[in-house]
Formats: structure tokens, sequence, C-alpha cells
């Protein structure tokens, strides 16, 4: 469909409300697939420096969990917050755990996916802590790849607030 952005969807936030998309609406967004027990998982207190850092600015994070890779991220919605609030100081919105690959992959990922391809075209979710810039009408921007670390992120969001 022509002109559809992020606004178009919702998603459960980890509390089980249903969050609409579009009340985002003006904030430039890193929507970004999470997981307590990864290689990656450090990552988030770089996201939460990044959303202390930009929040007045009109930036925000979304972390989606996600236990599709290799089971790292197992727990229930409420364990994984409090993983997240406790280890990392993590206080960005989380929302309720999601697939983000295959038949039940989320309709925002789905939306988001197809909108910022991945390496040679393809837009299947490669590892946890895929990343996706959105601008702040609801554009997806660019994918970074789950080694790239949020304060490598920085200029490219400063750019669009």
């Amino acid at each position: 469909m022509a002109g559809e952005s992020i606004y178009d969807f919702s998603a459960k936030d980890v509390k089980g409300n249903d969050v609409a998309m579009s009340d985002y609406r003006g904030k430039v967004l890193l929507i970004v697939n999470t997981a307590s027990k990864c290689g990656f998982t450090p990552q988030f207190e770089g996201l939460q420096e990044l959303h202390k850092e930009l929040g007045d600015k009109g930036f925000e994070v979304l972390g989606f969990p996600c236990n599709q890779f290799m089971n790292q991220d197992p727990g229930s919605d409420e364990s994984i917050s409090q993983f997240c609030s406790l280890n990392y100081g993590v206080d960005f919105p989380m929302f309720s755990k999601i697939e983000v690959n295959g038949e039940g992959t989320h309709p925002l990922y789905r939306f988001l996916k197809k909108e910022a391809k991945g390496l040679m075209g393809t837009e299947k979710v490669k590892w946890n802590f895929t990343k996706f810039l959105v601008d702040a009408e609801g554009h997806v921007v660019r994918r970074y790849a789950p080694t790239v670390k949020p304060a490598e992120i920085r200029d490219d969001i400063e750019k669009l607030l």
C-alpha cells in the first residue's frame, strides 16, 4: 500500500497493552529486536545511553524481544523486562516478545524488513540486535547489522532530529 509508514501498525507492550506506533509520531525511532542471553546483550547499555541523551530531542528506542535466534530470550515478558531494567537500567519502551522471521513475523517487522533490506537484498533478520532507524515521519531510513554498536548510529540519529 502506497504511503504506508510504521504509524499504520501497533504492537503489545511488555505489559500486554496495545500501543499504536502512531503514538510515536514526530519522533526519530531506533527499533531493535533484543535478546537477554546473546553476545550482543551488552548493547542494551548503549541503547539506554542513546535513549537518555537524545530522548529530550525527540528520539526513542523501542525494544522488541525475540527468541528466534538460538533460544536466547526464553523468558516471559515480565522476566525480560526485569532483566533489562535491573542489569542495564533500561527505561525505554519494551514490547511483548515477537517473531521477526517466518510465518509468525509481526506485521511491523514485515514492514521494516521490506522497507530496509539487509545484505544482498535479503529481508530476513539475521540475528538479535538488528536495528532499524525510522525518521520522524514514520519512514524507515536504514537497517543496521547486529555488530553495529548503538554509539556508531548516533550521528545518523542526530541528523534526523
